[in-house]
């Protein structure tokens, strides 16, 4: 059995004048990630690996993740072929997992996400909103037979919000 947890970077700013890959999390990502985070690490699973885009606002929103769960700095890894919009390189790195890791988790980016979680999951989603949370569970031994799996859970941060209201 292998997992799959997708989360898409928190909200992230346009404000500063830099390069797409430098921008960092606005004050409502920051509290989303924490949000998101907290809620999950009771119920899923640990991950045994933790993998993100290089962009600035993916690897900030992985580190709330990495605190939430605990997880050690070697579980940890920047793969910057997750810095992918359209879902090739995502795909590619899914196939491509090390087949001892049973639950991965991976920060990236839309529209690459939403694409992905449709063709894998039993799921359909019109879109991966920021900092949302998609856990699909496949019934396989080896990541390169991850084609089609259940889709566990979808976690947005408003789903999160409306319930504290």
């Amino acid at each position: 059995m292998k997992n799959l947890y997708l989360v898409r970077h928190a909200k992230s700013s346009w404000k500063l004048p830099v390069d797409d890959h430098k921008r960092p999390l606005k004050k409502r990502g920051v509290s989303d990630a924490i949000l998101i985070s907290d809620h999950i690490k009771d119920l899923v699973s640990k991950p045994d690996v933790l993998l993100t885009s290089d962009a600035e606002r993916a690897k900030a929103t992985a580190l709330y993740f990495k605190k939430a769960f605990n997880l050690e700095s070697d579980s940890l890894f920047i793969n910057k072929s997750l810095y992918d919009f359209q879902g090739k390189n995502v795909l590619r790195v899914i196939k491509e997992l090390n087949d001892s890791f049973n639950v991965v988790m991976i920060v990236g980016h839309n529209h690459a996400f939403t694409s992905i979680v449709n063709m894998l999951g039993d799921a359909i989603i019109k879109d991966l909103p920021t900092c949302g949370f998609i856990h699909i569970e496949f019934a396989i031994e080896h990541w390169k037979f991850a084609n089609y799996g259940q889709t566990k859970n979808i976690i947005f941060p408003r789903d999160l919000k409306s319930k504290n209201v």
